[in-house]
């Protein structure tokens, strides 16, 4: 699965389509990261699973389940990086806009410099959440999954998680 007609890619800075927005309307999918005046800018990453997961860069991320950015200007003023909680599952095409994303040049080429790191934090936070929804995996109690999932938006994508 690949979003042109070109050789298939690894990753790509990209924005989600109004499509998108329209049919994950705010209520009922509160958690997923809406911007009215601008797009929503993220980094899209071709699963090898049937599915591109797309994780939003953000100005501000307080927590520990992100890539935060270290090196660029911005970083050294608010805690910007990728955050992982508020991760969208994308299967439909339509979804995700055709025309590059423009995001800071130093948050770029740290994340293209640490992408292997992102590519397996990303999917291990997928992957986990997929255990625990299935019973397979004891690795949270109730009370730490809910720490780490409780405002993650993978709960609205069960059905394209297979789950």
């Amino acid at each position: 699965m690949c979003i042109t007609n070109d050789d298939p890619f690894d990753y790509q800075v990209l924005n989600l389509t109004t499509k998108f927005y329209n049919n994950y309307p705010d209520p009922p999918y509160k958690e997923i990261i809406r911007k009215d005046a601008r797009p929503y800018n993220c980094l899209l990453i071709q699963s090898h699973y049937d599915y591109f997961i797309c994780i939003p860069y953000r100005s501000h991320v307080n927590h520990k389940y992100s890539y935060r950015f270290k090196y660029s200007t911005r970083s050294r003023r608010t805690y910007s990086g990728l955050d992982y909680t508020k991760i969208v599952i994308i299967k439909n095409l339509e979804y995700i806009s055709i025309s590059d994303a423009v995001i800071d040049a130093d948050e770029y080429k740290e994340t293209r410099d640490n992408i292997d790191l992102i590519k397996k934090d990303s999917q291990t936070y997928i992957d986990d959440y997929i255990k625990h929804i299935l019973k397979k995996s004891a690795k949270y109690d109730v009370k730490k999954f809910q720490r780490v999932y409780g405002f993650s938006t993978l709960q609205y994508f069960h059905r394209e998680l297979e789950i």
